[in-house]
Parts: structure tokens; sequence; C-alpha cells
């Protein structure tokens, strides 16, 4: 006999519909086995689908797991935030808690709610203490992997791995229409990134004509994605790369207002907020999100 699971699509990042990232949230995945898992996550065909389940760890509520269409990863932002936003919408956790913790093959992942008017505005969530590292490849092999010209890369800033519990290659470009441009060669890439065991490359620039403090985009083909419209581990880690590189000033908080997603017809905001704490700052990400699918999969 066939199981009935409910399924969610959640749009992150935004207040819009159809804006965003859609995340697949399944709330009550605690009889589905890791082939099922996947098997749901190829059917929804997003870029993630979150599964949750019971958690054995005392300071966790509940365990979250990760499967895009072709494997498990170990963490996602836009999953993460736009299942805490169900939970606390659907299900009533705002009332019963001011934060949620979710359990993750990462770490703990701690989510709070962010409120106005006892409305729920946006959720955040403190991400794992960032790291960078080195990374010896031409910028021009990058330039022409992410299909930019060579000239559009900003040598003001340095390519480099930055990471929030997942590894992202760090790529600063001089203007907007250039990160709009960029036409990758994602056979290519996908080979590059798995080479260095990178997660996704994700392309910045300071330059936004006022309209956000920074603009993205991200590619990732090795984990069956061509784009994450918009993506919180990404640019949770490029907030903590641009911390410890000193390109914005330690020992100060920091809070950026990122957009993501326009060049494809997604547009989403990120509100990552870097604050110090010794040699590593606490990297938050947060944002709104809507709920808009809800159904059920037979499995």
């Amino acid at each position: 006999m066939k199981k009935k699971i409910k399924v969610f699509y959640v749009d992150a990042f935004t207040t819009d519909t159809f804006g965003g990232n859609p995340a697949g949230v399944i709330p009550n995945a605690e009889n589905l086995t890791d082939v099922e898992m996947q098997k749901i996550s190829n059917e929804l065909n997003l870029s993630e689908t979150a599964f949750l389940l019971p958690s054995t760890n005392t300071n966790a509520d509940y365990r979250i797991r990760y499967f895009t269409p072709t494997e498990e990863v170990d963490f996602c932002g836009h999953a993460t935030l736009g299942t805490a936003w169900l939970m606390a919408t659907k299900n009533n956790w705002i009332n019963k808690e001011e934060k949620i913790i979710f359990e993750s093959n990462i770490g703990l992942i701690p989510v709070k709610w962010i409120m106005e008017n006892n409305q729920l505005t946006r959720v955040s969530m403190t991400q794992v203490r960032p790291q960078i590292k080195s990374i010896d490849i031409n910028p021009k092999i990058i330039a022409d992997l992410v299909g930019i010209h060579d000239t559009d890369i900003d040598n003001r800033y340095p390519i480099k791995i930055g990471n929030t519990g997942v590894s992202h290659l760090m790529v600063p470009v001089k203007t907007r229409q250039a990160i709009d441009r960029a036409e990758p060669k994602l056979n290519e890439l996908k080979k590059m990134n798995n080479d260095f065991n990178i997660s996704t490359t994700h392309l910045f620039t300071f330059d936004t004509n006022g309209e956000f403090d920074i603009y993205t985009r991200d590619f990732c083909p090795n984990i069956g994605i061509d784009e994450d419209p918009v993506t919180g581990a990404a640019n949770g880690a490029l907030g903590g790369y641009l911390y410890l590189e000193n390109i914005l000033t330690n020992g100060e908080r920091h809070q950026l207002i990122i957009g993501q997603g326009h060049a494809i017809n997604r547009p989403g905001i990120l509100y990552v907020t870097i604050t110090p704490d010794g040699e590593n700052p606490i990297i938050e990400v947060a944002g709104s999100a809507v709920v808009s699918i809800e159904g059920e999969i037979l499995v």
C-alpha cells in the first residue's frame, strides 16, 4: 500500500509567489527511506528538497536532510529558511518558541523569528563559522568557465573558497551587467568544481546602482543544478569571506542586503548579518518566504 506524504513548495527569500528560490519541504519524513527521499527530490525537480525527521540530539528540535534531484547535500540555506517558515506558519511553531534548532549533517542550525507588529516578517538562521582557503587556478580559466571576459574579473579582491558548512568559490566581478550576461560552460565548470571539491561557483559584485549592497549569481552543475536562484549557503559564505579577507572592516558588525535571482526571473533578497566574535565572526542569513504549493505525493 502506498504512503501519502504531505509535500510543500516554499519560495524562499521573497514575499512573492514565483519569486526567490523554491524548495520542497516534507515536514513528516520519518517513515521514508533514503531511496524514497531521493526519488521524491527527483520527482519535485527543485534545486533542493528538505526532509524533517525526529532528532536524537537533545539540543535539537528536528533533524533536517537535504536532497537535490541527484544526491544528498550537507546543507542548503534556502531550504532551511523555507522549512522554518513553513513550520512557523503552518505548524504554529511561532507561538511555541522564539527559535528552533535543526540538526544537520554540518551541525546544529539555530533559526529565530523576526517579528513586526506580531507578524512574522523574516526568519534568520545562524550558519557554521566561516572559513576561507586559497585555490590554485588561473582567473582567466575561471572567467572562461563561468562565461564572462577575463577583464570582467575584479582584481581588487581574491578568488577564494568560502565555507560556512559547504564550499563555494567566490568570484569577484566588476559589474552587474557582466554577471547577468554570464553563460557558464556547465560541463567544464562541473569538472572544475568536482576537482576542487567545490559545491558552487558564486559570482558577486558591489556594482548594484544602490539597489542592494551586493549582487550575486550561483552556478552548481556538479550537484545537479545549473543555477541556484537565491542561495542562503553561498551568500552566508560570501559574508564570511568578505570579513575574513578584510574587505569589510574587522571588529565591526555588518548588515548586508544581497540581491540574487534577477537574471533568471526569480528575484530574491537576502539579509546577511556579520557579528564579530574573536577570530571567526557569527554569520546570520535572513529572509522572508511564501508557501506556493501544498499537496500530497504517493510513495
